[in-house]
């Protein structure tokens, strides 16, 4: 039994989640699923973050408080994850009073470790507002390739830059050409940390994404900085450093302190989280391209000042998922939302497309067409079709009892080595080649039955009828194990229809003569009707 830690980004609870948050977050549910699975003690951890920026600005454009913007998001999230059976161990959100007591203990025991100096600088600020700006607040022309840039980093070309760096800044809020102003912020000697970080990298080839690693050894080449751990602002967690009693905890070093005070919560003892978080424990960190640096910069670097060294981590961060062969752009509504896709169609429909089209080596495409024609080829038509076959079959002619069988060498092998090639697909972070392959399975289970005409040698040869219904009864159950990490509800209903209690990973065998239970729709045929629907509504909803 290994010791597995998995780690999902944490969404900014400024808005509601997307399917591009959906398609860099589901492997890390497979991830766990897989590993717990196979009898490995997991942690999977995650939350909301409900200190970023964007929540000030939509709490100031609704004119509310930035705790009932975070709430309200926080509590869909939730729903969101549930309908579509994340397995989340924990998942917290970085207004609670744990984590906010978890991140002084961090920052104490940096600022202890000789991590944290202090030093004045020059901050935007707006004279118009009255006050120093937050990154999020400003906008301007990145000093690298001159295109829109907000605060610290240019979404165009990735670069992140301090602050007081941005060209022609103007206040987000009034508009107004800002001004740089003295005062004097803590800061966190990253750069200390430069070599162990190129070293992790090169030590981590093959286990981690290589965005993660050109990115990664891209920001190193360039030099790292020491960056402000504190800001002028009214949200987030307060510093528990005298001097700074007016000042917060900046978002980039308090949110990812939240895998870590998440496991601390569930272990309740620091004893039981140092036996945990060492050397000796595996750490995926599931999350988008744009969420590298956070996972292979600054998280090592906090766990090294702090003590934790020599992390085995793995970086599963995916490019980009766009819409209907477009960039989704929450600004503009051209997205797919969680809740409202979630209202019309099942969850591991959901799951299964951004699975099998997951934006792991480049970007990927979400379009309606795609997603309603794999529900029904795939799900329906492969998958569905093969239980269907087979259940009705045993209903019909077994009176709902498995038949004795003998065991087919070659469906026994390719089972056997599915469980195998699906298990190490998993571990590296492989995910739609692991269910590419299952899926290969299923229709070459489904040419078995066509094969042995069981409807014909019922009457004509029964015992080979017996044993083409035993083989794929003995296919269904196993199939049915392996995807419940990627389809669990549907799978888990399968298994409940053939009686199967034990579903740890590896090869399971029909009991002869058992009862399975009466079946019902698995997936249900969309109508292609739909399709033009949605692309209507999408087109309806864009704000140009």
């Amino acid at each position: 039994m290994e010791n597995i830690f998995v780690g999902g980004a944490w969404p900014y609870a400024n808005g509601s989640l997307h399917i591009g948050h959906l398609a860099g977050l589901l492997p890390g549910d497979v991830i766990a699923r897989y590993h717990r699975l196979k009898g490995d003690r997991v942690i999977y951890v995650s939350g909301s973050d409900c200190h970023g920026t964007p929540i000030a600005l939509r709490a100031k454009s609704e004119n509310v408080s930035a705790h009932d913007v975070a709430s309200k998001n926080h509590y869909e999230f939730v729903e969101c994850f549930n309908r579509l059976e994340f397995s989340y161990d924990y998942y917290s959100r970085t207004d609670s009073v744990q984590h906010k007591e978890f991140v002084k203990s961090v920052i104490r025991k940096l600022h202890k470790n000789d991590f944290i100096y202090e030093l004045t600088t020059d901050e935007t600020y707006c004279t118009t507002c009255n006050q120093f700006l937050p990154d999020r607040f400003v906008e301007g022309v990145c000093p690298l390739c001159n295109s829109n840039a907000r605060g610290d980093q240019c979404d165009h070309c990735g670069k992140i830059f301090e602050g007081n760096e941005i060209l022609n800044p103007t206040c987000k809020t009034c508009g107004s050409t800002t001004v740089l102003n003295p005062t004097k912020h803590l800061y966190f000697k990253l750069k200390s940390f430069e070599e162990a970080i190129r070293d992790k990298v090169i030590e981590s080839n093959e286990k981690w994404r290589i965005n993660a690693i050109n990115n990664t050894l891209r920001y190193i080449n360039e030099g790292l900085i020491d960056k402000a751990i504190t800001r002028d602002l009214d949200l987030g967690v307060d510093v528990p450093i005298s001097g700074y009693e007016d000042k917060k905890i900046y978002v980039w070093i308090e949110a990812v302190i939240g895998y870590l005070s998440g496991t601390s919560y569930l272990l309740k003892t620091k004893e039981k989280f140092e036996e945990f978080w060492n050397e000796k424990t595996t750490f995926y960190y599931v999350h988008g391209k744009d969420n590298i640096p956070f996972h292979s910069i600054i998280l090592p670097a906090i766990n090294e000042g702090i003590g934790y060294k020599n992390l085995n981590t793995r970086i599963i961060s995916s490019e980009y998922l766009t819409l209907e062969g477009k960039k989704i752009s929450t600004s503009s509504n051209w997205a797919v939302w969680l809740p409202d896709i979630l209202s019309k169609y099942n969850a591991d429909a959901i799951r299964y497309f951004l699975l099998i089209n997951n934006p792991e080596k480049r970007d990927a495409d979400f379009s309606y067409r795609e997603f309603i024609n794999s529900n029904n080829s795939e799900l329906l038509g492969a998958w569905g079709n093969l239980i269907n076959r087979t259940l009705i079959f045993v209903e019909k002619y077994y009176n709902f009892k498995v038949p004795s069988g003998l065991l087919d060498k070659e469906i026994f092998e390719s089972i056997n080595s599915l469980y195998k090639n699906t298990g190490l697909h998993v571990e590296n972070g492989e995910i739609k080649s692991a269910l590419e392959n299952i899926f290969l399975n299923i229709r070459s289970v489904n040419k078995y039955f066509d094969e042995k005409t069981p409807w014909a040698t019922r009457t004509s040869d029964p015992i080979s009828c017996d044993n083409t219904i035993y083989n794929c009864v003995f296919s269904i159950i196993n199939i049915a194990i392996i995807l419940l990490p990627f389809l669990p509800k549907s799978s888990t209903k399968v298994l409940e229809w053939l009686n199967v209690d034990d579903s740890s990973w590896e090869v399971k065998y029909p009991i002869n003569n058992k009862d399975i239970l009466k079946t019902s729709i698995l997936f249900e045929r969309i109508d292609k009707e739909r399709i033009t629907i949605e692309e209507v509504n999408l087109k309806k909803s864009l704000k140009l």
